[in-house]
């Protein structure tokens, strides 16, 4: 554990790097705000600096929140609970382990809550919950975001089963927040365990860790004593926790202002946002002449030929037209529930001015960074991941963007045990019923239900050289001609190109690829993209949801449907 929490005012005039064992001048620490500028330890800093460091200049309100009574069960130990928390107040000048406070976050109206692990180690009793609590029902009054910056031991113990009840109070007050659409960001910092971690301080829309912070229910010493087990290295730290999908990014201590910001401005309440006025103009999709709907516009090609020119490894992925089509892109990593797939990429930004969630299937470049994204066959992992950030963008009322490219869903034994066809299934359903407007574009390969995972969407897209199908040709050659060698065969028979999937209804449209694929011009075809799926957005946003989602129904509803005469 950080050893004690650095504060420019103590009388020290160096200190010792927790990290690396440097010695620091005080004044030179303080400048880097706690943060050791040989190794990057980031020593523990007072919620009061927090504030400062978080909020604009000049913004900050600080609330204040009637307490219950101090030592609600007489609580007898070797000192006295009641000169524990004088201690304690003496000591940090807070009257309880948190502050909260109103204030502007890079301009957006924002309620900050700062936990202090100085004041007995940052536990949640009663006095903390109640102002857990206020602040978050201030912020469902005033349409604020709440942004909480965690750091604790746990329950308080000296206030029994009253404190283990704030965690359900908390709770429920970050529900009352998601139901009405207010988006929530946790700070995790060095340490954060038991009931806070179990609670409010993992609830959030977005979870963002300093470097080296640990999180977890049980920390480490209870577990080595409770069951003997022994723990793999960097056990809990905000690296660990990245790695097995619990929190969406590390920032350091000076990242972390400027994130907030991006976050706040894309997540925030919508009279926060840019306004549609302020969006970049975009003609309607039937003015864009580019945009292919007539099948007989499109070249007859051999369907084989183009299978390969979709699997180059030159062709633009997910994130190449992330680089070049969103602004202010903030990656969210992590389903939550123990993995974090590299195959597929997500996070929020802004299209044309207007925040967007964007969700594509990461393929790479070359076989190093294929075999990094798991050749872009996801994981279970990654389409839990891909919902839950679906989810974020029904809760704030943002679109969602999805570009496809997998040869199909990962098929593996680990993929099995973690309920692969579970995972895409409830994608499915949950695309079908999501009441913001979705698009969805296949921009290179599509395979199976791997693809369609992604692609339940109000309108689909697909470049000109890309293909969509239910099997690839080299498995549907092998299963049904028993011959590996029949693909080309097998590709025709599929109608997996452009021009048979349009006509089919499968793609409601089709981008033109300049000759040679769109490596050729990979930015140009990132223009045309980003102007397709503009000007489609600008037409949804008019639906109102319920007709947006009864539209979505009744164009899957048709796929394959066709009267029998009897």
């Amino acid at each position: 554990m950080t050893a004690t929490t650095f504060r420019p005012a103590a009388t020290a005039s160096w200190w010792r790097c927790d990290g690396c064992g440097y010695l620091l001048y005080a004044k030179r620490l303080a400048r880097s705000h706690g943060v050791c500028p040989e190794c990057g330890h980031h020593r523990r800093v007072p919620a009061s600096e927090r504030v400062e460091l978080l909020l604009d200049p000049g913004t900050a309100e600080p609330m204040d929140v009637p307490y219950p009574a101090d030592d609600p069960l007489g609580f007898a130990d070797t000192r006295p609970y009641r000169e524990r928390l004088a201690e304690a107040r003496a000591r940090t000048g807070l009257s309880e382990a948190a502050i909260a406070a109103r204030g502007r976050i890079g301009g957006v109206p924002a309620m900050l809550v700062v936990m202090e692990f100085d004041f007995l180690g940052g536990s949640l009793g009663g006095a903390v919950g109640e102002l857990i609590t206020v602040a978050a029902e201030t912020a469902l009054a005033e349409r604020r975001p709440l942004v909480i910056v965690a750091a604790s031991g746990g329950a308080r113990m000296q206030e029994g089963a009253l404190a283990l009840m704030q965690m359900a109070k908390t709770s429920q007050a970050l529900l009352a927040l998601d139901q009405a659409g207010l988006p929530t960001i946790s700070v995790i910092t060095d340490p954060t365990y038991g009931g806070v971690a179990a609670s409010f301080a993992t609830l959030c829309d977005v979870i963002v860790a300093e470097p080296g912070a640990r999180m977890g229910f049980a920390g480490p010493r209870v577990i080595e004593r409770t069951i003997g087990e022994r723990l793999p290295p960097g056990f809990q730290t905000a690296e660990f926790l990245l790695r097995h999908g619990q929190i969406d990014a590390i920032r350091s201590r000076d990242e972390l202002r400027p994130t907030l910001r991006r976050l706040l401005r894309t997540l925030g309440p919508a009279q926060t946002r840019p306004s549609l006025a302020e969006a970049i103009a975009r003609p309607s999709p039937g003015e864009l002449s580019a945009l292919l709907t007539d099948p007989d516009r499109l070249a007859t090609t051999d369907p084989y030929q183009v299978v390969r020119l979709a699997r180059s490894l030159d062709r633009p992925t997910a994130l190449d037209y992330v680089h070049w089509l969103v602004d202010d892109f903030e990656e969210l990593r992590g389903d939550r529930l123990g993995g974090d797939c590299p195959a597929t990429v997500g996070g929020i930004g802004t299209l044309d001015g207007q925040p967007i969630v964007v969700i594509g299937q990461q393929k790479g470049h070359d076989a190093a960074e294929l075999r990094e994204r798991n050749f872009g066959m996801p994981a279970p992992a990654g389409y839990r991941k891909a919902a839950r950030l679906m989810r974020l963008a029904a809760k704030v009322g943002i679109p969602v963007l999805t570009l496809v490219d997998t040869g199909g869903a990962y098929p593996g034994v680990s993929a099995e045990r973690e309920g692969q066809a579970v995972a895409i299934a409830e994608n499915l359903r949950l695309m079908a019923g999501l009441p913001v407007p979705i698009v969805s574009v296949v921009i290179s390969e599509g395979g199976s239900g791997g693809a369609l995972g992604l692609a339940v969407a109000d309108r689909v897209l697909m470049l000109s050289n890309a293909v969509y199908s239910v099997i690839s040709p080299e498995g549907c050659a092998a299963i049904l001609w028993r011959d590996g060698a029949a693909a080309p065969s097998a590709a025709r028979a599929l109608g997996l190109d452009a021009r048979e999937l349009l006509a089919r209804g499968v793609v409601d449209a089709v981008l033109p690829e300049p000759d040679g694929g769109a490596q050729a011009d990979p930015e140009g075809t990132a223009r045309l993209l980003g102007e397709a799926v503009g000007a489609t957005l600008a037409e949804l946003r008019a639906l109102p949801a319920a007709e947006l989602t009864a539209r979505r129904r009744a164009r899957f509803r048709r796929l394959g449907s066709r009267a029998v005469v009897g």
